[in-house]
């Protein structure tokens, strides 16, 4: 293909992989729900200014990220599609402007190869067909540090000081997107470069001040008008929540201090392998742009993975500004053996090749599971999960030869490399990740869903509308207020779980409940069992005046 194209082959790939089916899959709990909620209740409120969950001020996040949800439900209504667009297109910028940078760093092929790369790996893929909050606050903070980088080679001249303002510009959108740490993570990898370079002078004074004025301006726009407007305890409650994340676990995220090297090796491959070889780079060049620019990625891959593993709390989600670097690092790396500057280690295809295929036999075995259950269910020990397994989801019986597809494609790939054919064997490895992934999501995962959550979520809907209160019990979850359309006011008690199981509710309460809680509920005959669909149990219980 003429490189001329190969711009408009980046567009269409990222629009083809991240805009369709959108809403094909309901939102999944916790984080996607959740984030959806605050946003309908933005709109429902016409409250803007203050994040909330059940209509109560919500500590965790500001509001930048909601507000395009918003955007977003005003053009397309309050759905699935809409609360995942944001990051659809965030991922279709994010692919075109890597394309870019690798343009003039490189070339067009490098640009390619970079766009696809992050295009073609699992855990990068999905995030931008996602809800969460990451993915947009990723693109600010990695802006930021790209914007830093400029400004510090540019020192002492006009560029430097507008890459300054951009970069103070982008870490202000960080931080009106997920709070203090989108100043932090590029505070810190800009620390590690200077120690890099044994603390010789790479700013000045001017360039401090403009990044910090710009950075102080667009963060005042929430946090300074919160504090003019309603006083300092939001904000204070809110940095309180940020600190006891860092320094406390969240219940059920305290992994091991490995938990985040695993995740980025596995949810990000096949970059995660392709990197590999540059990753323990340490002597580079920082007079020529391209070794200063790869020293910056190489700095916040280890700076976001390190600190990840530090931080007590850890979610999948956390160590998610990796995969940026990394997609450059492994590029780097592919691009070297496209101009035989390199070779594929023999190592690398061993490894290519067995994670591959783990993933392969996944991707087969897990349509096939439901279609031979029997032989399943008798070596399950969750009771939940034996009776989700029960629930009635149609399967044609073919979704099995999507993974079998990728299997194909996999070794097909590392063949043409083994000849020498680089660009061609990675255009295969990648575009075959991003295919399957495209067809899974939309053949396979609405069905898993369909055991996992969707019973649940299906009653909210059927009730939504009704002057009913709907609650789960024996289980958290955010389903109850965004797929049952909870509207403000009524009683303050509503919020209270046990309150609507035991109180003297003024209105019928629908209950969902796990299988499993279903001899707690035989303490409370007031409470009407309707029906079991799959591991959950559905139930009402009436105002004593109306039984």
């Amino acid at each position: 293909m003429n490189k001329k194209y190969y711009p408009y082959l980046v567009l269409a790939s990222a629009i083809l992989f991240f805009i369709p089916f959108l809403g094909s899959i309901h939102l999944f709990d916790w984080d996607e729900i959740n984030f959806a909620e605050s946003a309908r209740e933005m709109i429902v409120t016409g409250n803007y200014s203050r994040v909330q969950i059940d209509f109560h001020p919500f500590w965790e996040k500001p509001p930048l990220f909601f507000w395009m949800q918003t955007l977003s439900m005003k053009l397309f209504g309050m759905n699935e599609f809409a609360a995942r667009f944001p990051n659809a297109v965030i991922g279709i910028l994010t692919i075109f402007l890597f394309y870019l940078i690798g343009k003039k760093l490189y070339d067009e092929k490098f640009g390619l190869i970079w766009s696809l790369a992050y295009l073609g790996s699992f855990l990068p893929h999905l995030y931008f067909k996602s809800g969460i909050i990451d993915p947009f606050f990723n693109f600010f903070m990695f802006l930021g540090v790209v914007f830093l980088a400029k400004s510090i080679s540019e020192t002492g001249n006009k560029k430097g000081l507008l890459y300054a303002f951009l970069a103070g510009t982008s870490v202000g959108l960080a931080i009106l997107t997920k709070g203090p740490v989108g100043l932090l993570l590029p505070g810190l990898s800009v620390l590690v470069y200077w120690i890099s370079v044994r603390f010789r002078k790479i700013t000045n004074w001017k360039n401090i001040l403009v990044f910090a004025i710009a950075c102080f301006l667009i963060a005042s726009l929430w946090f300074g008008l919160e504090m003019i407007n309603n006083g300092f305890w939001f904000i204070r409650e809110f940095v309180k929540y940020q600190v006891d994340l860092f320094l406390n676990p969240v219940a059920s995220h305290g992994e091991p201090f490995y938990y985040h090297f695993v995740v980025v090796f596995f949810g990000c491959f096949p970059i995660s392998v392709l990197a590999l070889p540059l990753l323990f780079k340490r002597k580079l060049d920082t007079g020529n742009e391209r070794e200063n620019f790869l020293k910056w990625m190489l700095i916040l891959f280890w700076v976001v993975i390190i600190l990840f593993s530090i931080v007590k709390t850890k979610i999948v989600h956390y160590s998610s500004l990796t995969y940026f670097p990394l997609s450059f690092i492994a590029a780097c790396f592919i691009y070297e053996m496209v101009n035989e500057r390199a070779t594929l280690k023999k190592y690398m295809v061993w490894i290519l090749a067995v994670t591959g295929t783990i993933f392969s036999i996944l991707l087969i075995a897990l349509p096939l599971v439901p279609l031979y259950k029997e032989l399943i269910i008798p070596l399950i020990k969750d009771d939940f999960a034996v009776a989700c397994l029960n629930t009635p989801v149609k399967w044609s019986g073919f979704e099995f030869l999507i993974g079998t597809g990728y299997l194909i494609l996999l070794f097909v790939s590392l063949y043409l490399m083994s000849k020498k054919k680089i660009f061609k064997g990675v255009l295969v490895l990648f575009y075959s990740t991003a295919f399957i992934l495209f067809f899974y999501l939309k053949a396979v995962v609405p069905k898993i869903e369909g055991y996992s959550q969707a019973p649940a979520i299906n009653f909210f809907k059927s009730i939504a509308g009704r002057d009913v209160y709907a609650t789960t019990t024996g289980y958290f979850s955010y389903a109850n207020l965004y797929y049952f359309e909870k509207m403000p006011g009524g009683d303050p008690r509503s919020a209270d779980r046990d309150w609507l199981l035991n109180g003297d509710i003024d209105k019928p309460v629908y209950m969902v409940a796990k299988s499993t809680e279903k001899q707690n509920f035989d303490k409370h005959p007031d409470c009407k069992f309707l029906k079991q669909e799959g591991g959950f149990l559905f139930y009402l219980r009436m105002p004593a005046a109306k039984k």
